[in-house]
């Protein structure tokens, strides 16, 4: 499905981003997974064997994504596809519901989710118009853009960044359609990832999910998940789609979900 496929992955060691890129690499992709944290990083290195490498790298520092997309295009020859997946919460930086937002979380979970995917589709549209070729960007959402639950997710400047991201995926791909440049956004409910340790450790957010999500016996998503749909969006087989948001919600954007009476 991907063979002859480049792809960078911005936060490809670890969860997501590590899924996918073992997804990619099964499929026939050659991978540029950018990681920040060497452990992380050293781990991945071992389970791609030849068809991947992995670039440490902060997602949110200026040069980061340019740098890799050009390892890409150094190390495999060419660059065809980026999929963004760093970003993660900023409970622990400041933000929560916004009479208790500092303005210190307002901006680090702001650089840490939107400024970092604002300079990786700014880096992969550049190489694309540079190469005069087009190409294809997944950007990694959330259903929190759109569909809050405030009782347990109530961490209002991640879902400003997450809609942000969405706005900023739709417009891109409306301006640079004529160049045959495609960017389209996955939108997961509560996945199984480093940064959702919170939820899944705590039986009433669990309790709440089996309804939230009811797909599959009411669970949390899996990395693997988005694994199908992510290979779709970075292949030919997406050609002719481009400034769509797929939710892989388990259900959650049209289910209610249940809270507790007895819950505080």
């Amino acid at each position: 499905m991907l063979k002859n496929k480049h792809i960078v992955i911005i936060g490809g060691t670890t969860g997501l981003g590590l899924s996918a890129s073992k997804a990619f690499i099964g499929q026939g992709a050659k991978v540029i997974a950018v990681g920040r944290n060497p452990e992380n990083n050293n781990a991945a290195q071992l389970q791609f064997e030849d068809s991947g490498l992995v670039f440490t790298g902060d997602a949110s520092h200026e040069n980061t994504a340019s740098e890799a997309i050009d390892l890409c295009i150094k190390t495999w020859g060419s660059f065809d596809c980026l999929y963004h997946v760093a970003g993660g919460s900023g409970r622990k930086m400041g933000d929560g519901p916004l009479h208790e937002v500092s303005l210190e979380g307002w901006i680090k979970t702001i650089d840490l989710n939107l400024t970092s995917i604002m300079l990786s589709n700014r880096a992969a549209i550049r190489s694309f118009l540079a190469n005069k070729r087009g190409g294809s960007i997944l950007n990694m959402g959330s259903v929190l853009a759109y569909s809050p639950a405030p009782h347990y997710f109530g961490t209002h400047v991640y879902a400003a960044v997450k809609a942000g991201i969405i706005g900023l995926s739709k417009s891109l791909a409306a301006y640079y359609a004529k160049e045959n440049i495609r960017i389209n956004v996955i939108a997961p409910g509560l996945v199984e990832t480093p940064m959702a340790q919170r939820a899944a450790k705590d039986a009433d957010i669990l309790s709440y999910i089996a309804t939230k999500q009811p797909l599959d016996g009411g669970r949390i998503g899996k990395p693997s998940d988005l694994d199908a749909a992510a290979c779709y969006f970075v292949s030919d087989l997406s050609a002719f789609t481009t400034g769509q948001v797929l939710a892989i919600d388990g259900g959650w954007g049209i289910s209610e979900g249940q809270i507790s009476s007895t819950t505080k």
